[in-house]
Formats: C-alpha cells, sequence, structure tokens
C-alpha cells in the first residue's frame, strides 16, 4: 500500500503542484482513508519527501542508463533532456520551484545529491566531448560542470522565468542549446545544428 500511495501522489504532486494537492485529495483518488496514508507517513512533509526522493532516483536511474550506452556527447545531452522532460506531466509548470517555495529543506537536501550526481555525469559528458574533438580542448571541466548545473537549478527559478513568459519545454531546450554552442569546436557545432535541425522536425 505504501508504494501505491507514493506512486499516485507523486503522480498528482507533478502535475498539480506540491502545494495545492491536500492528503484529503490522495485519499480520494486512492478511494482510501485519510488514516490509511497516515498510517504510513507521519504527516504530507514526509509524504512529500518519500515522493521526491523516489523520483530522483528514477531520473538518477535512467540518466545512467542513458550515460551507460556512450552515445555521442552532444547526443547525450539532448537524450537526457528528452527523458527528464518526459518525467514532467505538465511542461508548463516547474515542480522542483513549488519544492524550493514551500519545502526549502526538502529541497535543498535533493539539490546536494542531484549536485553530486550530474558533477559526476557532466564531467564525463564534457571530456569525451573534449576526447572526440566535439568540445573545445582549452575547457576547464570543474568550471563548466557548475556553471551548467547552476544553469539548470537557476533557470527554474519563476522570479526570474515566469510561466507566463517561459515554458519549462522553451527554457530547458534554449538553455541546453545555449549551454552546447559556448564549449563545441566547428565539428562540434556541425553535429550540434544537426540534433537540433532534428528535434525541431520531430516537434
Amino acid at each position: 500500500m505504501k508504494e501505491k500511495i507514493v506512486q499516485k501522489a507523486t503522480g498528482l504532486f507533478l502535475k498539480l503542484g506540491f502545494k495545492s494537492v491536500t492528503m484529503d485529495d490522495i485519499a480520494n483518488e486512492m478511494a482510501i482513508s485519510k488514516k490509511t496514508i497516515y498510517t504510513h507517513f507521519k504527516n504530507k512533509t514526509a509524504l512529500v519527501k518519500e515522493c521526491t526522493c523516489n523520483v530522483l532516483q528514477n531520473i538518477t536511474s535512467g540518466i545512467d542508463e542513458i550515460c551507460s550506452m556512450e552515445q555521442n556527447p552532444i547526443e547525450e545531452l539532448f537524450e537526457i533532456k528528452k527523458f527528464v522532460m518526459g518525467k514532467i506531466e505538465d511542461k508548463n509548470s516547474s515542480p522542483q520551484y513549488q519544492l524550493q517555495k514551500y519545502y526549502p529543506e526538502i529541497s535543498e537536501g535533493l539539490k546536494e545529491s542531484h549536485f553530486e550526481k550530474m558533477m559526476e555525469c557532466t564531467r564525463t559528458n564534457l571530456r569525451r566531448g573534449i576526447e572526440l574533438g566535439l568540445y573545445r580542448s582549452n575547457l576547464d571541466i570543474e568550471f563548466i560542470a557548475r556553471l551548467y548545473f547552476l544553469g539548470n537549478h537557476g533557470t527554474k527559478d519563476q522570479n526570474l522565468f515566469p510561466l507566463d513568459k517561459f515554458s519549462t519545454k522553451f527554457i530547458t531546450e534554449e538553455y541546453l542549446e545555449y549551454h552546447l554552442r559556448g564549449i563545441v569546436t566547428p565539428e562540434g557545432f556541425l553535429t550540434l545544428k544537426r540534433f537540433i535541425k532534428e528535434h525541431q522536425t520531430n516537434d
């Protein structure tokens, strides 16, 4: 039952927001009593923490699988973007921002875990890109990896990027292109242009 509650709550949180979804909403959706939920979770905060940790674990596993394929580094980043976007039901919402606003302690804990994982993945991607001549050889890997992480998190701030002006989809795609244009070699730029064209065609 606990796993079913987490699964249902996660879907509702990502679709409707962490603040608006109540324990009553979850109970009604599952046709169970609220008391049943409280048997497994002492409060909503505990449930939110379980759900967000579960989402991060699923996303991390998916990214690990993509990275293990050792594709072209540029293609790898596009595949990761596509995978992560697929995990967000409402492309015009920002669960990360809501979590930061209403559950800052949980958000900070997830950010630390995400930082470690993303740095590892980004460092590897940068090294392979340099080795293959797709990224500039004079890049400072530690600096670029941290900059990429900072941008990924910073663009989720709705005070800076309000949803009525910038959709989550737009921000994610534009930031990835911005990042890659800054680090590719002329050869890498040809590859990047091909992926941008293919992506636009698919959309």
